[in-house]
């Protein structure tokens, strides 16, 4: 989709100021009549500071990052795990308003419920929806800035480009930790339960023992989630695919415990 420079929007408005119809506009600078009307649109609602009223009350959709509003910094946490594990921004054309969409396996609506009442929670104001995929349902939201509250969000694929937190998001992790771990774990972890045998007194018996595994290709992401643990007093280990580092485990009584407590199996 191409992109327009910022110099030729502002063309665009000030022939407009000029007298020229929005067709006009679009034959004279080429550009899409559509896209003449998006960008005429926008002035108005800034002019407007935000506050148009089209034939109902129009809340302004202020962003917390770069005007100030309060959010709910705890729910943010747990989005913020769910986005660096299933998640990913999207804009399919300069007319249409950026989504974030959290893919959840239909095995597990309680996780789709959750990630739901996060975005709510996050961005109130916001629309928030869900679509329909085989196996699975894509949890999205719509705003202009999510780009402000992702800053993590790039070209390419995560594993593939350096992730590291912004200030702002470090002391909001530090403030919820376990809400950001809860993300992960949604996301790329699992609980599952493993078993081994014992000889007791010359009979062979089962043990069985659940275990936290956290599976993502992303040093940083790995390293992020392994970081947090530590602020927590969770011990863990990082198992290997090969000589690849793939898995952290937590195995530990105590850390499964603790996990047990903060974190919960999906569902």
């Amino acid at each position: 989709m191409k992109q327009h420079e910022p110099s030729k929007r502002a063309q665009a408005i000030a022939l407009h100021e000029r007298g020229a119809s929005n067709r006009e506009v679009s034959q004279r600078l080429q550009v899409p009549y559509g896209t003449v009307g998006y960008w005429l649109h926008r002035e108005r609602v800034r002019r407007a500071g935000g506050a148009l009223h089209r034939g109902r009350d129009w809340r302004r959709r202020e962003c917390p990052r770069c005007e100030g509003r309060a959010f709910d910094r705890q729910a943010y946490a747990y989005l913020l795990g769910l986005y660096l594990g299933d998640g990913h921004i999207i804009q399919y054309s300069e007319h249409r308003v950026p989504s974030l969409m959290v893919t959840c396996a239909d095995a597990w609506p309680g996780l789709m419920d959750e990630c739901e009442t996060a975005m709510r929670r996050v961005l109130p104001h916001n629309s928030v929806s869900r679509a329909a995929k085989k196996g699975c349902h894509n949890v999205k939201v719509y705003s202009q800035h999510l780009w402000c509250l992702f800053p993590q969000h790039g070209p390419g694929r995560k594993h593939e480009r350096r992730i590291t937190l912004a200030s702002w998001q470090q002391k909001i992790v530090d403030a919820y930790p376990w809400e950001l771990i809860r993300g992960l774990v949604h996301s790329d972890g699992c609980r599952i339960t493993n078993w081994t045998t014992r000889m007791v007194g010359g009979q062979r018996k089962r043990y069985e023992y659940p275990r936290y595994l956290f599976t993502n290709k992303s040093d940083d992401i790995r390293e992020l989630y392994c970081r947090t643990l530590d602020q927590v007093g969770v011990e863990w280990k990082v198992t290997k695919r090969g000589t690849v580092p793939y898995n952290i485990s937590v195995a530990r009584r105590a850390s499964v415990a603790l996990m047990d407590v903060h974190v919960g199996a999906k569902w």
